[in-house]
């Protein structure tokens, strides 16, 4: 189905991307293509799609590729049924149907007489049966224009499928729909996707780093098994060379301190013997240079050792270097923070929830909030946050501390250089030097303390904003997530559990991503229910 033979791609910038990538996918495979972020992997979709051109090395293709893309608002300008490819046949059906029965309409139809049908039920499969095929994309919600696109291949029936984070704007309830199908599907699927139930969904994992494309015959959780022995085993090289780097430094200094004991012997033999001045100079001369060269030999043994301990360092995932050092929040668990009794909110003189609320957040808990896209999630953390006041009943509050982080981690400031936005945090008065060590601790090196924040990834703004937190003067009492692991990278995800896993405070958090939810293990669950008349937030 697809073979990838010696591809290299460079950026316009003359960027080397990924040199000689080598992979061949069979009919009917389903592979996971997995990396970091920056490493190629939507690229690599794009240039098998045949989006971008190759800068060297071969793709062959039995037959083009049906292609699900990441969603920016790209498609906007586009009517549902042209982004679906599909305007023109529907076109020339109502034509047909209304009488005009031309060559070129026939030749335009092609024979496609339940496209409608089709359509109809692509759209119905996907929760989207009231849909107007007539509607702008720009009207739709991130997770219906990704809905539409996957529509596409139920209409299109492709066997070779590319999907680009498909399922990063869906709800619960798509993402359901999502891991069926891939479960239960006999296309070809080369997919790209952070969400790890999707990937365990899939039987083989791909991973693209510097080193090319390794392939785990295996899910994501075998994947994961497989990794942690590969560090495991790596850490044990590291610590068997750093062993060996001691004794070698230890080897060194001992024929060193030999050797110069042998020469002070012999110069006070030599001395007692009378050996003439010039052949004295001679004998010390000699001297010198058999330690020198001894140095030099022990210093090349050395200077091999610290190599090849560099090299396996730097095979070392970035995060097993992280430290996080969370303060508890000075609350003692079970205190009541929140507590809203028969609340609710109108939005356009619609109230948001078919029933009033009664909603509690105690110390140290915590708590999932869950509902479909459109069931007022968003509005309630603003009443649990003071930014907004239900419309009717009683709220208590007694959170003193709270921080409230979004998907794009927008606390961070994109004017601030990144050591600036630590300095903003830093209400424990740390010295400069204490900053700067932090920010190593959280994977900032000296050349990315002056960098402003604008030009990083989502994975190191969500980096930085925890390394953030670790310098106020009290980890906050409550944390509130909105989708926080929507624009992360596998490893930052993992960074973001393993920190959470160490924070002691509260945790209130919005999230899809039911194996994540599972990991920062969430003790209890608030499911919203929206009034279906009112208009989504």
């Amino acid at each position: 189905m697809l073979i990838l033979k010696n591809l290299s791609y460079t950026h316009p910038d003359k960027e080397v991307l990924f040199q000689n990538l080598q992979l061949s996918i069979s009919a009917g495979d389903k592979i996971a293509l997995i990396g970091a972020n920056g490493s190629g992997k939507s690229t690599l979709l794009k240039l098998i799609a045949g989006d971008l051109p190759v800068t060297d090395g071969l793709i062959q293709l039995i037959e083009k590729p049906y292609s699900i893309p990441q969603i920016f608002g790209q498609y906007n300008h586009l009517r549902v049924a042209e982004a679906l490819q599909v305007d023109v046949k529907l076109n020339a059906l109502h034509a047909i149907l209304k009488g005009d029965v031309s060559e070129q309409q026939l030749q335009l139809l092609n024979d496609d007489w339940t496209i409608e049908e089709r359509c109809a039920e692509a759209l119905r499969y996907w929760q989207l049966q009231e849909l107007d095929l007539n509607l702008p994309m720009s009207s739709l919600s991130g997770g219906q224009k990704t809905k539409v696109f996957l529509a596409g291949i139920h209409i299109h029936q492709p066997s070779f499928i590319l999907l680009d984070e498909p399922s990063n704007h869906l709800d619960t309830a798509g993402r359901e729909v999502l891991y069926h199908y891939i479960r239960s599907s006999k296309a070809t699927i080369l997919l790209v996707s952070h969400d790890r139930t999707l990937l365990n969904c899939i039987h083989t994992v791909a991973e693209l780093s510097r080193k090319g494309i390794s392939l785990y015959g295996g899910n994501y959780d075998f994947y994961l098994e497989q990794k942690t022995l590969e560090t495991e085993a790596l850490l044990d090289d590291v610590k068997s060379k750093e062993k060996a780097l001691r004794k070698a430094k230890e080897k060194e200094q001992e024929s060193i301190e030999r050797q110069q004991k042998l020469n002070a012997r012999g110069k006070g033999k030599q001395e007692k013997a009378g050996i003439p001045t010039i052949a004295m100079n001679t004998l010390r001369n000699n001297a010198e240079k058999s330690t020198s060269k001894l140095k030099a030999v022990h210093d090349g043994k050395i200077g091999n050792i610290k190599d090849e301990l560099q090299n396996l360092r730097n095979e070392l995932p970035d995060f097993s270097q992280m430290r996080f050092g969370f303060d508890d929040s000075g609350l003692h668990n079970g205190k009541r923070l929140f507590a809203a009794t028969t609340i609710n909110h109108t939005y356009e003189k619609q109230f948001l929830w078919a029933n009033d609320l009664d909603v509690f957040i105690n110390s140290g808990e915590r708590i999932a909030l869950r509902g479909s896209n459109g069931s007022g999630k968003t509005s309630l953390l603003k009443i649990i946050l003071e930014k907004l006041e239900p419309t009717r009943g009683s709220v208590y509050r007694s959170i003193f501390n709270a921080v409230y982080i979004d998907q794009d981690y927008s606390l961070i400031s994109n004017q601030l250089t990144v050591y600036q936005q630590l300095q903003q945090y830093n209400t424990s008065a740390l010295q400069e030097h204490e900053l700067k060590s932090r920010l190593n601790r959280f994977l900032f090196t000296k050349d990315d303390w002056e960098k402003r924040c604008s030009s990083l990834s989502g994975g190191e703004r969500m980096r930085l904003m925890l390394c953030c937190l670790t310098v106020r003067y009290q980890s906050p009492d409550l944390i509130v997530l909105d989708e926080p692991t929507n624009n992360l990278d596998l490893q930052s995800i993992s960074i973001l559990t393993m920190a959470l896993n160490q924070y002691k405070g509260t945790l209130l958090v919005v999230s899809h991503d039911e194996y994540f939810l599972k990991e920062i293990a969430i003790e209890r669950t608030i499911t919203l229910q929206g009034c279906k008349t009112k208009s989504p937030l």
